[in-house]
């Protein structure tokens, strides 16, 4: 596996627990990429953008829903929501979605190799 940016490259799963101040306070999460991190006291620890309580799936919603990504930046602009940021956000839920297949074809592999 190699590395890439702090990442596993092969799935881009956060190696260690990132511990910063932010606002003067004690702000803990695992970065999925450079914009969108899993902090554990945030929404559950479900992905937020960094810094944010603005969900991920959230903004994935709404472009599903026809909304642009210039109309969600000036829409969360008070959030400093960037289209960088919404991008990166399309790209891993695209590589999840990938990788669920991947562990299905995997585990339908699994299930036809026992049964022969």
């Amino acid at each position: 596996m190699s590395m890439t940016n702090g990442y596993a490259q092969t799935d881009r799963i956060p190696l260690d627990l990132v511990q910063e101040f932010y606002a003067g306070e004690l702000y803990e999460y695992y970065p999925l990429g450079r914009y969108v991190v899993s902090a554990p006291g945030i929404c559950g620890g479900r992905p937020t953008f960094k810094y944010t309580r603005l969900e991920a799936t959230m903004i994935l919603a709404r472009l599903a829903q026809g909304e642009t990504v210039a109309e969600l930046v000036r829409a969360y602009a008070a959030s400093k929501l960037s289209a960088e940021a919404i991008y990166e956000t399309i790209d891993l839920a695209s590589q999840a979605l990938l990788q669920g297949t991947q562990r299905l074809r995997s585990s339908q592999s699994q299930l036809e190799y026992a049964d022969a």
